[in-house]
């Protein structure tokens, strides 16, 4: 019997949780509407969306804590846990489930060990994780000493404060993830002509998917640095304008269609490592400069760090070996990502380090007519 008085919302259980430098309420999908309108009525009412504050939700006013995670049991042979990634915007009705997002896929495994989906294993515990929005595989290992979730230790991230427990993600097949393949032009640099309403211009990007569809340029094509803060590069609107021309441009190049309402392609402004790492990256999500770089974007980075004839090439710091961990720069560290490559130089396996933790558990209230 309940506690609390009726009234006119409905309680629906989630969990609150950071995953890598994202946060956002995971759910079980039995607890979700089964109809997918009615499921993003509930979610964007979860989140206090379209407000550019959500003040009426669980946003935290940036894309980057406007996520939810929405997880399941797989049905699929070998595949322990099904993970639906949606995207909401702080001031936007839209649910976009197309991308993914490999900060909150950390917080997979412990939400779903929380909830009881999977049993705890002694020492470490590893599952198989399906992400439904572009059927990527990874398998993904958190600790779990005598029997137990342990979310304390010394793994640290940058963009995120403190250190925690490691939870490594071994990606099994990255290429194409939403694109129809590694390179979807079938070229590791292509010159775009851009139509922009200012004044049209001609810049050579790589439009690459090893995770994250992704256009990168070099930041000197666009005459600024590319070691500028995220603020400051948010709030050049000249910059975003022209980034944005180009962004829709791209979208039809790399079998995307008509991108102005997509949270991707991600566009990336690459400029040569300064703090010892392989690239330093300004990247935007899309159209707001990223205070770090997410998990499948630094993938896709990496990626082309070893790409020849990529626009990498000539700024990028690399070794001439099959397995590297190459560091990428950003705004607030850096993003270690460990790739090996065949004898062909194709990248056979991305890995990589992350954290997550859980902040709350509860009920988040919805109003009962959604």
């Amino acid at each position: 019997m309940s506690h609390y008085p009726a009234s006119d919302q409905r309680a629906v259980p989630c969990m609150l949780m950071r995953g890598g430098t994202s946060r956002g309420p995971f759910f079980l999908e039995s607890d979700l509407p089964v109809d997918t309108a009615a499921r993003n009525r509930v979610l964007l009412a979860a989140m206090g969306s379209p407000d550019p504050r959500q003040i009426d939700g669980l946003g935290g006013a940036h894309p980057l804590t406007s996520k939810v995670g929405i997880v399941r049991r797989s049905a699929t042979p070998g595949v322990d846990l099904d993970f639906l990634f949606a995207q909401l915007q702080p001031d936007s009705d839209t649910v976009d489930v197309t991308p993914n997002c490999g900060n909150m896929l950390a917080a997979v495994l412990p939400f779903a060990l929380e909830r009881g989906l999977l049993p705890i294993a002694e020492g470490v515990t590893t599952a198989r994780i399906l992400t439904l929005n572009t059927s990527m595989q990874c398998d993904v290992t958190m600790p779990t000493p005598h029997g137990q979730l342990q979310y304390a230790g010394g793994a640290r991230i940058d963009g995120v404060p403190g250190t925690a427990a490691p939870i490594s993600i071994n990606f099994l097949d990255t290429a194409g993830s939403v694109c129809p393949s590694l390179l979807p032009t079938g070229r590791a640099l292509d010159r775009i002509n851009v139509d922009a309403a200012a004044a049209p211009f001609a810049v050579d990007a790589t439009l690459i998917d090893n995770g994250m569809p992704m256009v990168l340029v070099r930041a000197s094509a666009f005459g600024i640095t590319g070691y500028e803060s995220a603020a400051e590069l948010t709030a050049n609107d000249a910059l975003r304008a022209r980034l944005e021309a180009l962004r829709l441009a791209a979208g039809p190049l790399m079998g995307l269609g008509d991108v102005a309402q997509k949270n991707y392609p991600k566009m990336c402004l690459l400029a040569p490592p300064r703090d010892g790492g392989a690239v330093s990256t300004r990247c935007f999500i899309p159209h707001v400069c990223h205070d770090s770089i997410g998990v499948l974007a630094a993938v896709t980075v990496a990626t082309a760090c070893v790409l020849p004839g990529s626009i990498a090439g000539g700024i990028a710091s690399t070794k001439d070996q099959a397995c590297q961990t190459l560091s990428i720069e950003h705004p607030s560290g850096e993003f270690s990502v460990e790739l090996e490559t065949d004898q062909s130089g194709q990248v056979v396996r991305a890995a990589l380090l992350r954290t997550a933790r859980p902040i709350m558990r509860g009920e988040v209230l919805v109003p009962a007519h959604l």
